[in-house]
């Protein structure tokens, strides 16, 4: 399985261990060619549109030697990579985002091989679910939770080599197995997560998974 790099902050490494609402939240997911990178924000041209996403401490980057540029400046006693430390004008990303006070926020950039943008026009909906990991298969995992007033819910998900999995660890987990690591080494029964998914053919795929909190019998 395919695994996130490593996934970095503009200050500083940061990830959420609050669970985010059981309710499904609607994200945008706009693939294409990155233009433009300020202090707090980052233009992508997606189709012909140039779009403009906000960023700051809480946007999460995954990018292909992010984790070694974290490193250097940890030993040299320096803050957290920004944005123009891990990402280069001319990349293929994709931002995942949603409106904020009527303008486009970056939670997840992550760069992405060209092909996979589509000409760079594609613009999907996605929503997010959190639970308890109740099994993982061969290519799937399922979680179960609460959905309010006494209500519980199972989902599973179809996961493959384009699933990336987030959180505090996993940067570690990856190095050890030598920048690769089978995806039921990062998320075991157990854990806490909030998937990113969307419908296709009347199952739900996952595009990333976030570690939340490691579960009682995980390591």
């Amino acid at each position: 399985m395919k695994t996130t790099l490593l996934a970095l902050t503009l200050t500083a490494l940061s990830f959420t261990w609050g669970l985010a609402p059981l309710a499904a939240q609607e994200d945008r997911v706009a693939r294409g060619t990155v233009t433009a990178i300020g202090g707090s924000s980052v233009t992508v041209k997606v189709g012909d549109e140039a779009m403009t996403f906000g960023a700051d401490a809480k946007t999460q980057v995954q990018a292909r030697g992010a984790g070694t540029k974290t490193r250097q400046m940890e030993a040299a006693g320096k803050p957290g990579p920004h944005l123009t430390d891990v990402l280069t004008v001319g990349e293929t990303v994709a931002v995942t985002y949603r409106d904020n006070a009527g303008k486009p926020y970056a939670s997840l950039i992550r760069t992405i091989p060209a092909a996979s943008a589509t000409s760079g026009s594609v613009k999907e909906a996605e929503m997010r679910s959190s639970g308890t990991v109740k099994a993982i298969g061969p290519g799937s995992l399922t979680i179960e939770g609460g959905a309010g007033s006494g209500a519980s819910f199972t989902q599973t998900f179809l996961v493959n080599a384009d699933t990336t999995v987030i959180g505090k660890g996993v940067g570690t987990a990856v190095a050890a197995k030598g920048g690769k690591a089978p995806f039921t080494d990062l998320i075991r029964a157990g854990d806490k997560v909030s998937v990113s998914y969307r419908t296709a053919g009347g199952a739900l795929h996952a595009s990333d998974v976030r570690l939340v909190m490691k579960g009682s019998g995980s390591n």
